[in-house]
């Protein structure tokens, strides 16, 4: 599960070889955009977070930027995992590329991801990208628009934090990063330091769009791909895709993956603008494993991935809908009184 910009635990946990439990610490993550600290542990050189109220799941904080397999012996793992004093009813982790079939007999749920197998880049170009792409890219060029690869330096933090403050609504929800800081920004930024790649895009040198990829093994993950709304028009998110794709093949990368493919709604402008650009829908398997009463009665009836996950398609549709009307609608008024 991906909570971007988590921080490591402040202290390193103690494997206790008494019989008590193994010790508790704690961790922060980014929830929505806004720190949370959550308690922890460390098994077998990888950190679980709990999280959740009612329900508590336990999780290995942004799990697809792991590298090697996050859960190489699970019967193991899950065995030192229940003799912590982590308060936990239900431990998930998920399968990674390129092991695509369920390797354990757990209870899974199929996760799908948006991936884009590489190959070489004209394969991309020529086969996998609607016509309208190849124009995009080509009037982001023609509107004086540079795409490359970036050094995480002040400038490019600053610039970041441009596009951060353009607007506080996208895609019809509050945007998280809005206003934060130059110090959040850089601070968020800079996990995986020695894995990320950053791409520009540049208009008359200003940063107007920028992509944030963490390499784990083979896999190119997109971590963040966001440009400035008043230059929409040129087309600079389809560029820095076509950017990336080329990166990826000069460095031997296998997949670059855009997390989920669709998310609640699979006619989303997000799950199209994927589509067009070349990423496919992969399967893999997410396991749940039970730790508790409640955590095997939750997972019986359906409740371990969230009540979003229980409400019809047609109405959340309605819903999301409702909620990015309100938004839009709140952001003009408050426009409005600002040039008042």
């Amino acid at each position: 599960m991906n909570f971007l910009s988590n921080e490591s635990p402040s202290t390193e946990i103690s494997q206790s070889t008494s019989e008590e439990p193994l010790s508790v610490d704690s961790a922060v993550i980014h929830m929505r955009g806004v720190p949370v600290r959550v308690p922890s542990a460390k098994i077998q050189g990888r950190t679980v977070i709990s999280t959740g109220k009612w329900l508590k799941t336990a999780v290995l904080p942004d799990e697809e930027l792991i590298e090697g397999e996050a859960v190489p012996d699970p019967v193991s793992f899950i065995s030192q995992l229940k003799e912590t004093a982590l308060t936990a009813d239900i431990f998930t982790f998920a399968q990674r590329l390129p092991d695509k079939d369920p390797k354990y007999t757990y209870r899974f749920e199929w996760e799908n991801f948006a991936i884009i197998p590489i190959t070489t880049y004209s394969e991309w170009w020529e086969k996998r990208v609607d016509t309208n792409v190849r124009r995009a890219v080509k009037k982001a060029a023609k509107s004086g628009i540079v795409v490359k690869e970036a050094e995480f330096d002040d400038t490019f933090v600053k610039g970041i934090v441009g596009i951060n403050n353009e607007t506080p609504v996208r895609q019809g929800r509050k945007f998280w990063h809005y206003q934060k800081s130059f110090e959040d920004v850089k601070r968020e930024n800079s996990t995986y330091a020695e894995r990320n790649i950053f791409i520009g895009a540049y208009l008359r040198e200003e940063l107007i769009g920028y992509m944030r990829i963490t390499t784990s093994d083979k896999v190119a993950n997109v971590v963040q791909l966001l440009s400035m709304m008043q230059h929409y028009d040129k087309r600079p998110a389809n560029a820095l895709i076509a950017k990336a794709v080329e990166v990826c093949e000069r460095r031997g990368l296998q997949h670059l993956l855009y997390y989920n493919y669709i998310y609640n709604d699979p006619k989303s402008s997000l799950t199209e603008f994927k589509r067009r650009n070349g990423f496919e829908p992969v399967l893999l398997p997410r396991y749940y494993v039970a730790l508790s009463a409640k955590g095997k009665f939750a997972i019986a009836l359906g409740l371990h991935q969230g009540l979003v996950k229980r409400i019809p398609k047609p109405l959340l549709s309605k819903l999301l809908k409702m909620r990015a009307d309100w938004n839009a609608r709140k952001l003009r008024t408050n426009e409005s009184a600002a040039q008042e």
